[in-house]
């Protein structure tokens, strides 16, 4: 499982690569000093698993992830027991605190290799689309969680932001819908208006609608216009 251990200390970065040296499962991809960096390292080494520092010059912990198309699976690491608690709210795979203690990370990385949703991650090229398994990262303000694609079944343009619906939740997250678009598994989401993307594996029930458009009725109980433009090609991949 390749890792990247992300924190803006040396010595926290070779004590946490020390002590990971012990765990034949786990691959040290690289490190990186900040965010910035971490997202190029990110995109460059496709680590499947993060050992990430919260508190860092710049841009934080947090901030990163946002930042990012796709999650990986996050570890945070913190030396501050408040961080600690809102990363555990996070859901993220676990958190150490530091200095970490060997106990501790042994808890941690057994939880790794029993964690239900991992699989191994095939190497992604710069064409790969996001699929139902791959995971976000959702920051409104405050707020913060990890959503598997496949539990989201709508996103809603609002002017400069989408709109993202998931069990009880809609967090607003400063992207655009069509840079989105692009980036998802047509397979799995289909571009119903200019305002909507839906999950199709939550449609409900389908009915005609004004003007040659559709309906859709989402397992969550929203309604979502198809317009007239996409309705064929949506009849299509629904077999209708």
């Amino acid at each position: 499982m390749k890792a990247l251990v992300i924190d803006d200390e040396r010595l926290a970065r070779k004590e946490l690569i020390s002590l990971l040296s012990n765990y034949p499962a786990i691959e040290i991809a690289g490190e990186a000093v900040n965010a910035d960096d971490a997202k190029e390292k990110i995109i460059s080494l496709n680590p499947e698993l993060l050992f990430l520092d919260i508190q860092m010059p710049g841009k934080n912990g947090f901030e990163l992830l946002e930042s990012l198309d796709m999650a990986p699976r996050v570890i945070f690491t913190t030396a501050y027991d408040e961080y600690a608690l809102k990363a555990f709210e996070v859901n993220a795979l676990d958190y150490l605190l530091k200095p970490i203690r060997k106990e501790r990370l042994d808890e941690c990385i057994q939880k790794i290799m029993a964690d239900e949703h991992y699989n191994k991650t095939e190497e992604k090229s710069t064409e790969y689309k996001l699929s139902l398994k791959d995971q976000v990262f959702v920051k409104d303000g405050d707020k913060c969680w990890f959503v598997r694609l496949s539990d989201v079944r709508l996103f809603e343009s609002d002017g400069n932001y989408i709109k993202v619906y998931f069990d009880n939740f809609k967090p607003m997250i400063h992207k655009s819908l069509n840079a989105l678009d692009k980036k998802l598994d047509d397979r799995s989401f289909f571009r119903a208006s200019r305002k909507h993307i839906i999950n199709l594996s939550w449609v409900e029930s389908i009915e005609s609608w004004f003007n040659g458009g559709l309906l859709v009725k989402m397992k969550g109980g929203e309604k979502v216009e198809v317009s007239r433009r996409q309705a064929s090609k949506f009849k299509d991949m629904m077999s209708l």
